[in-house]
């Protein structure tokens, strides 16, 4: 005869082994929403060569290197004190949510944003800097 102390104790299945039906709801929103992030993750557009600049996009890039590249990066998303701007003009939505327009790029350089102070970019050499900031 067995006593009931050579009885093995019985097991209760962990949540691990066991999931039930609030964890599968739970996980597959959350599986669905890692593989759209991923589906979103797309490379962006390289950078135009220097080599491959008109004369305006060249006269862009010297006025970048005076204003502006203190404080970005111009072909790598990568931050510095503010934001690399690799493919600026080229995304949906800059992290303010509004589009990347030339009239909102140049509001930013004008007034700031957030962090970033006003830049006192000449009139005169905006619009290379705008051609400039195209071939990023």
């Amino acid at each position: 005869m067995h006593s009931p102390s050579s009885k093995a104790p019985r097991r209760t299945p962990s949540p691990a082994s066991n999931p039930g039906p609030l964890t599968l709801h739970l996980s597959i929103p959350l599986i669905a929403a890692i593989a759209l992030a991923l589906a979103g993750c797309r490379s962006l557009p390289p950078s135009k060569p220097e080599a491959q600049f008109t004369a305006q996009e060249a006269q862009g890039a010297r006025v970048f290197q005076n204003y502006c590249a203190r404080c970005h990066y111009p072909t790598t998303t990568k931050g510095k004190k503010g934001p690399g701007l690799q493919a600026l003009t080229k995304i949906k939505a800059l992290p303010s949510g509004a589009p990347p327009s030339d009239e909102r790029l140049l509001a930013t350089i004008h007034h700031g944003h957030g962090m970033m102070q006003p830049v006192p970019v000449p009139e005169d050499e905006l619009t290379p800097l705008l051609a400039y900031l195209h071939t990023l």
